[in-house]
């Protein structure tokens, strides 16, 4: 999820030397195994991940939507990020009703989303409810000092703690954790710090 989702703004942010955007980059590609059917790219903002997406995974996926509470960046979405096998819509990833209105969906990807969100229980109710039966979502975010404590990025409600991030998805059958650094994804080591958790959790 980009910070700040201004037109004005997007170009700067897609530079190949912006570390983030490597950094998200990277968990497409880490979750491009894990994809098949319907796909739900959450708080999809330019829309770079749902058309990677659609052309890593064409073979096996019947379709992409991207959802993104900002107007302007769904607009730049359709207009930049165009594939046969994508939407764009602006949604909100809050709204308690959504699984009746875009669901269902095999697949649910969500990075770095959930530490912009104050009703983080409102936000994954929502994800366990758009997977179909069996249902995959990965989902990432940052570690820090743990939930409604400060942290540095002003756009962040608050950083989850390891512990607290696994504490997240109790409501899934089966949960596989793994830690990001850089574009590394490994399952964690004893005595390296992970700056990011990510979450494949199968309904």
């Amino acid at each position: 999820m980009l910070e700040d989702t201004g037109e004005r703004i997007i170009p700067e942010l897609m530079k190949p030397t912006n570390g983030m955007l490597l950094e998200h980059l990277a968990r497409y590609y880490f979750a491009a195994p894990y994809v098949q059917g319907t796909v739900l790219d959450f708080a999809t903002g330019a829309g770079y991940g749902a058309h990677l997406i659609a052309k890593l995974c064409k073979s096996r996926i019947d379709s992409v939507l991207g959802v993104d509470l900002d107007p302007a960046v769904v607009d730049y979405a359709r207009q930049t990020y165009y594939h046969p096998l994508v939407k764009y819509e602006v949604q909100d990833v809050l709204d308690p009703a959504l699984a009746q209105k875009i669901g269902p969906y095999d697949t649910i990807l969500s990075f770095e989303t959930i530490e912009h969100i104050a009703d983080d229980v409102q936000f994954l109710k929502n994800c366990y409810d758009l997977l179909a039966p069996g249902g995959t979502l990965v989902l990432s975010s940052p570690f820090g000092a743990g939930r409604g404590k400060p942290c540095l990025s002003p756009w962040h409600v608050h950083q989850f703690t390891e512990d607290e991030f696994h504490a997240l998805f109790t409501d899934f059958r089966d949960v596989q954790f793994y830690y990001q650094h850089g574009v590394l994804f490994e399952p964690k080591r004893a005595g390296v710090r992970y700056p990011f958790g990510i979450a494949v959790c199968t309904k």
